[in-house]
């Protein structure tokens, strides 16, 4: 097989958390779906550069971090929480515990949203993606120790805000 084929394959494989990642990156569906397919045109445009002893995940979501910093710097767009207008469509359980597990899902994406970049990059990955640690830091290039502490201080911004600025 090809390495363009083995990419083309890969690539569909890692769709659905390619798109989760991009989403929560950008804050939205729309935002991240254009995220996703930008980093797979240029995934695909730019085979040989992947290595294929190196992680095709890895190598795609550096590509999509890098579009979205490129978007950052050319213009300072706003986000907007995840399915924004379908909560009501969310099924679940009686009406109050429903609307407050959506309140307290629309407050988490507004406090995830407020977080500083360089935080929501690794708490996405590590949390989200389930990227170990060393992996995030690879991926960002920044030592292990940094990731570390951008996580601590984005999960305790999270509880701050979410849970109130006396929450411990």
């Amino acid at each position: 097989m090809t390495k363009r084929k083995d990419i083309e394959l890969g690539l569909i494989s890692l769709l659905p958390r390619l798109r989760r990642f991009a989403i929560g990156l950008s804050g939205s569906a729309e935002e991240g779906d254009d995220l996703v397919q930008q980093a797979c045109l240029k995934a695909l445009e730019r085979y040989t550069q992947w290595q294929p002893d190196s992680r095709l995940d890895s190598w795609v979501y550096k590509i999509i971090m890098n579009i979205w910093i490129d978007r950052r710097r050319s213009a300072a767009s706003r986000l907007s929480v995840p399915g924004e207008g379908l909560w009501e469509q969310i099924p679940g359980a009686p009406l109050a515990v429903e609307l407050e597990a959506r309140q307290d899902l629309k407050r988490t994406w507004e406090a995830i949203k407020r977080l500083p970049e360089e935080q929501r990059q690794v708490l996405l990955l590590v949390t989200v993606e389930g990227f170990g640690y060393q992996e995030a830091a690879d991926m960002l290039e920044i030592p292990i120790g940094t990731v570390m502490s951008r996580l601590a201080r984005a999960r305790l911004a999270l509880v701050k805000q979410v849970r109130g600025a006396d929450a411990e």
